[in-house]
Formats: structure tokens, C-alpha cells, sequence
């Protein structure tokens, strides 16, 4: 039963980290969804919602990686997940610095980047790194379907990625579509996480 439990923790984790940014990117004013990033939510007077959804997630995200060490097929692929729950949490102990415009009155990019905003972009793009990795060392552990399904999402992910940090970086034609793209990218990594919770649960 304890398995089970670590293991349901990854089914819900993407859907209650994803419901939770819409609900405060939606409510937050001079927000734009498809421009800023989702850590973007951390700062201002309400950001605390959001750093509690980032320990909420990488908690959740941590007793999966426990429950896949446990019952999953790959020990390395559960440290990868693991990873991934650490910079969630990382993420949330690390505020990172205003970015396109929010909060109004910061400028596009910063002059002088805070040691906060260094290491929360150093270990989210861990984080980044590792989700995708685990994406592929997953991939051999089923069916060919499911190994085509962890490659195609482990690409996606790091592809969308790549484009959302240009975006941030003020990367003309994809600057007011960062937001966007983020959470393309965002949902496909929840969404394989998902699956792989289900796997593991019917295997």
C-alpha cells in the first residue's frame, strides 16, 4: 500500500502544479500568461502561492522518484525523476529575477543577475535536463509504444525548452510567446510523468 501511495503522488502532482499556475497566472494583475514564465509567479505580493506550488510539486515529485526506486524498472531513472523533485524544490527556495517585464516597472532582461536568480536558473535547467534524460532512460524498460511515446516526449520537452529560455532571453519572434511555449513544455514533462505513474502502478 505504502508503494501505491509514493507511487499515485506522481499521477498527481503535474495535474495539481498545473492547475495551480493557471488558477494564479489567470488572477495575477499585469500577469501575461503567454509571455512570462511561470516562475515569474514567485515574485511580487502573492508570490508565495507559487513557491508553495513549487515544494508542493517537487514533495510529490520526491515520493515518486521513492515509489519508482522502489517498484519502478530503472534505479537511474528514478534518480533522474528524483532530480527533477529537487530542483522543484530548488526552485522554490531560489526566486528568480524579474524577466520580460514582470513585475511591471523591472526592465526585459536584468543588468546584474541576484545570486538567488543564478541558481535558480542554474538548477531548474538540471532539472530541465534530468526530466528529459529520464524520458529516455525509460523508454527501454516497456513496449515499443511506450518507448516511442518516452522518446518523443523526452525530445518535445527539451526542444520546447530550448525555445521557452530563448524566448526569456528576449530572442526576437518568441519573446511575447515564452509563456506559451513554457507551458507546452511543461505539460508534455507532467503529462510523461503521468504515464509513467501508470505504468508502473498496473505493472
Amino acid at each position: 500500500m505504502t508503494d501505491r501511495l509514493l507511487l499515485v503522488c506522481g499521477l498527481v502532482a503535474g495535474p495539481l502544479f498545473t492547475v495551480a499556475y493557471l488558477v494564479e497566472g489567470a488572477t495575477r494583475a499585469h500577469y501575461k500568461v503567454l509571455r512570462h514564465p511561470v516562475s515569474s509567479l514567485a515574485l511580487g505580493d502573492h508570490g508565495w502561492t507559487q513557491t508553495v506550488n513549487f515544494f508542493v510539486g517537487g514533495l510529490l515529485s520526491l515520493a515518486f522518484a521513492v515509489g519508482l526506486w522502489r517498484a519502478g524498472p530503472s534505479h537511474w531513472g528514478a534518480l533522474l525523476v528524483g532530480a527533477w523533485a529537487i530542483a522543484l524544490l530548488c526552485a522554490g527556495i531560489f526566486r528568480t529575477d524579474p524577466v520580460s517585464g514582470f513585475p511591471p516597472g523591472t526592465p526585459d532582461l536584468p543588468q546584474h543577475s541576484t545570486r538567488q536568480g543564478v541558481l535558480h536558473d542554474l538548477l531548474s535547467l538540471a532539472g530541465f535536463v534530468a526530466l528529459a534524460a529520464a524520458c529516455f532512460v525509460f523508454a527501454w524498460s516497456g513496449t515499443p509504444g511506450w518507448a516511442i511515446y518516452s522518446i518523443a516526449s523526452g525530445v518535445l520537452f527539451a526542444g520546447t525548452m530550448v525555445l521557452a529560455s530563448a524566448a526569456f532571453a528576449q530572442r526576437e519572434g518568441l519573446v511575447d510567446r515564452g509563456g506559451l511555449i513554457q507551458r507546452v513544455s511543461v505539460t508534455i514533462g507532467w503529462a510523461w510523468l503521468a504515464m509513467l505513474a501508470v505504468r508502473t502502478l498496473h505493472g
